[in-house]
């Protein structure tokens, strides 16, 4: 795929394929998941051919939203490690919020409110899957007791509750800073968009003649 002469590659092809699979996975589980959750939302289920069929489509949705996090984690896990300078950014924090962001410390590629997201999806996900699995009726409703699986529905829409509010700070913050859609609906970035936001991610990608979305290593894995 070619990009704009001049800008840098965020999110490979991929990765965006792979985050969009993601999305809409959750979006889905959150609509039907809704469906069954109180009787005022029961409506939503029409959107899956009524009651039975969002029942019976629900969990294969997470499944595959599993799978799907779990190429995310693959392809993004070197980048959400926590540095220090996160915790420098975390501190300046009130000026990233006013969108002023003079003076806030220089950042990777990305932020620790990014890696928040990350690594909370990192640990629900499974979670939803593993209690979702104990009230999967069809196929595992037999291993399980009726007091084992009131308990994980209830951990299982404590969880989901959870994600619910952190998926919407992710897409709140990516609507938020300008240009943030764009690296994820095309792939790239202009440079003066990566020089405000995450100006460590541009210097090691200059530093390296980098396209980006990472600065181009040696065979030792050294810039």
């Amino acid at each position: 795929m070619s990009y704009p002469k001049g800008t840098i590659i965020r999110n490979s092809t991929p990765a965006r394929l792979n985050h969009w699979l993601t999305a809409a996975c959750f979006v889905l589980l959150t609509l039907s998941g809704l469906s069954m959750f109180h009787p005022l939302l029961f409506w939503l289920s029409s959107l899956f051919g009524g009651g039975q069929w969002t029942r019976a489509i629900h969990p294969w949705i997470g499944v595959v939203l599993f799978v799907s996090y779990c190429g995310l984690i693959v392809q993004y896990f070197r980048d959400n490690i926590w540095r220090r300078e996160d915790l420098e950014w975390l501190r300046a924090i009130n000026k990233v919020i006013v969108n002023k962001e003079e003076g806030v410390p220089e950042i990777g590629r990305l932020n620790a409110g990014q890696k928040f997201v990350f690594w909370s999806m990192a640990l629900l996900v499974p979670a939803l899957l593993l209690t979702g699995l104990v009230i999967w009726e069809y196929y595992f409703g037999r291993a399980t007791s009726i007091e084992t699986q009131r308990i994980a529905l209830l951990l299982h829409s404590m969880m989901a509750i959870a994600a619910i509010l952190v998926w919407i700070v992710h897409v709140y913050a990516a609507i938020w800073v300008r240009g943030s859609m764009r690296s994820m609906t095309q792939g790239y970035v202009t440079a003066g968009w990566a020089w405000r936001h995450h100006r460590k991610w541009f210097r090691d990608l200059v530093e390296t003649d980098s396209p980006g979305p990472r600065p181009i290593t040696n065979e030792r894995g050294r810039k």
